[in-house]
């Protein structure tokens, strides 16, 4: 099945760059995640949801934690995207892993898989391969931004 994957290095401890991934105040501050429920643990539930400007839910994922290694590796599994704009489509893998580098910056990578050939799978496959490296990016700007701060 097909696949994105997107990297970034980040000035950030291995730690710290997944914490963005696992912690309510870094979600809602890089990604807008209004609500979620993560339990960060094999076999935890990983829930996020966006609600649109006037306050109702915009879209949702949710999966489970198919395994966590602190300061290494969070897998998703069973994740499923819920949207007014599309029928529900699952399940996918989201795998997000944290290397720290020789020049003490962590790389974090990111590889959603699992898409699937329909119309919609196909227009979610687009959004994504264009999304992943605009949301890396986001992550870069803010994990700068709070180890200045």
């Amino acid at each position: 099945m097909r696949a994105v994957e997107a990297s970034v290095d980040v000035p950030m401890s291995p730690q710290e760059v997944l914490d963005v991934f696992l912690k309510q105040e870094h979600l809602k501050a890089w990604w807008g995640v209004e609500h979620s429920l993560i339990e960060p643990r094999k076999g935890g539930l990983y829930t996020l949801v966006w609600r649109n400007e006037s306050g109702s839910i915009e879209y949702v994922t949710s999966g489970v934690i198919a395994e966590y290694l602190p300061a290494c590796q969070l897998k998703i599994g069973n994740m499923v995207y819920v949207s007014s704009q599309r029928p529900v489509l699952g399940p996918m893998e989201l795998l997000v892993l944290t290397t720290p580098q020789e020049d003490h910056t962590t790389r974090l990578t990111v590889v959603q898989s699992g898409y699937q050939t329909s119309p919609d799978w196909e227009d979610l496959y687009k959004d994504v391969q264009k999304k992943w490296p605009e949301v890396l990016r986001a992550i870069s700007t803010y994990l700068h931004s709070i180890s200045i701060g």
